[in-house]
C-alpha cells in the first residue's frame, strides 16, 4: 500500500471539492428545471417532502370577517348583562349599630364565662 503523503491528501481533496461543485451546479439546473418562474437557485425541499399550503385572499378575508362577527356577537353580550345587574346592598347606620352592640354582648358574656372558669381552675389547683 502507498504511502499517503501531504501533496497526495491535498490533491485528492482539491478533486473532492471539484466534483462537489459540479454535482451542486447539476442539482441547480435541475432545480431550474423543475420551478422555471424562480430565479436563482430553489431552496431546499422541506424533510417531510410536502409541500407548504398556501392561502388565497379570498380565503383570508373570508376568516377575518366570520372573526369579526364572532367578536362583535361576544362584546355585545358581555355589555348586556353588566348593565342590567342589580345594585350593590349597603348596610345602613342602624343595622351597622345593632351588629355591635350584639358583638359586644356576646363577648361580655363570653368574658365572664371565661373569668369563671378561670378562678374554678384556680381553686382545684389550691387544693
Amino acid at each position: 500500500m502507498a504511502t499517503l503523503t501531504k501533496e497526495i491528501i491535498e490533491a485528492a481533496i482539491n478533486g473532492f471539492e471539484a466534483q462537489k461543485q459540479h454535482i451542486d451546479a447539476q442539482l441547480a439546473e435541475l432545480r431550474a428545471m423543475l420551478s422555471p418562474s424562480s430565479s436563482g437557485s430553489a431552496p431546499a425541499p422541506q424533510a417531510t417532502g410536502r409541500k407548504k399550503r398556501g392561502m388565497s385572499t379570498a380565503g383570508r378575508k373570508a376568516i377575518a370577517e366570520a372573526q369579526r362577527k364572532r367578536w362583535a356577537a361576544v362584546e355585545g353580550e358581555s355589555v348586556g348583562p353588566k348593565a342590567a345587574g342589580k345594585p350593590k346592598r349597603k348596610l345602613s347606620a342602624a343595622g351597622r349599630a345593632a351588629i355591635v352592640a350584639a358583638l359586644k354582648k356576646r363577648w361580655t358574656t363570653k368574658k365572664a364565662a371565661g373569668e369563671t372558669e378561670a378562678t374554678k381552675k384556680a381553686t382545684r389547683k389550691k387544693t
